[in-house]
């Protein structure tokens, strides 16, 4: 595996899991409960769901692509959807923040919040693309 890809994907992999073991702790961080009605104890309940599973999804793809990464048992067709199923969350999400930001009570907060999701989905875009079109060998020894 080329250097740059295994940069790319290691920093593209360490944010996701950084931002997704944040999130872990952002309801609370942030105190959202106190911006619903106590009585509403099931919208509750589904936000906390809501994010223990983005939260999860977060870490786990950024620990699977450092592993199919580095691990040298994944073949390249495993490499390309893992990284393509990455990069369309990511983009997603860029998407999500130039149209509804978040954050924009501090600009500091709302366009580092764009910087970051745009470094690390093309991070992920230009290790695809070097997987896809310069014909990447992935597998290597354990």
């Amino acid at each position: 595996m080329p250097l740059l890809v295994n940069l790319l994907v290691t920093f593209g992999s360490s944010v996701s899991i950084g931002f997704g073991v944040w999130h872990f702790f952002v309801l609370r961080a942030w105190k959202w409960y106190s911006y619903m009605d106590p009585a509403a104890t099931e919208l509750a309940v589904a936000i906390r769901a809501i994010n223990v599973f983005f939260s999860l999804s977060l870490v786990l793809f950024g620990l699977m692509n450092i592993l199919f990464i580095f691990g040298g048992r994944a073949n390249r067709f495993a490499v390309i959807v893992l990284l393509t199923a990455t990069c369309i969350l990511w983009m997603t999400r860029l998407v999500f923040q130039i149209i509804y930001p978040q954050g924009s009570i501090n600009p500091a907060l709302q366009f580092g919040m764009l910087a970051a999701f745009a470094v690390v989905t093309l991070c992920y875009l230009v290790s695809l693309g070097l997987i896809l079109f310069q014909k990447v060998t992935i597998l290597s020894s354990f």
